[in-house]
């Protein structure tokens, strides 16, 4: 039951996703090329809106709707693993034109050249869990 909720979620989400225009390829050009504020906000209010949602869960201690208690573990603090995470995944985010979420959106609307871009994103995930322990965490 759990899978069909979840199921339901993310094509709701992947409507939306498609209809704000956040998997639209001149959509992200415009943003890497600072010239439409359109990507800037629907980011910005995600990452506002979470921290809104994630301070609330945290200090109301709410539990899911399957009443298991929400625990979210602490992030390590360092500067320079943000940094070059970010970096990387804005360099593949620029090259390919689609972040991981707006991928699938893609793939659902129709656009079959996406294939190689997802087929490389989990080749790169692949890669990096067989070289995540030699790497400076």
């Amino acid at each position: 039951m759990r899978s069909i909720i979840y199921l339901l979620i993310g094509i709701f989400f992947g409507i939306i996703l498609f209809k704000s225009e956040a998997a639209s390829w001149f959509r992200i050009y415009e943003m890497f090329q600072f010239g439409s504020f359109h990507m800037y906000g629907i980011i910005g209010s995600a990452v506002g809106l979470g921290i809104i949602v994630i301070q609330l869960l945290k200090r109301y201690k709410m539990k899911s709707f399957y009443g298991e208690h929400i625990t979210i573990a602490p992030k390590d603090k360092s500067f320079s693993r943000y940094l070059f995470g970010g970096i990387i995944f804005g360099l593949g985010w620029a090259l390919a034109g689609a972040c991981p979420g707006p991928m699938f959106v893609l793939l659902g609307s129709g656009y079959m050249p996406i294939i190689v871009v997802i087929l490389a994103s989990m080749l790169g995930t692949f890669l990096y869990g067989v070289i995540k322990d030699k790497l400076p965490h």
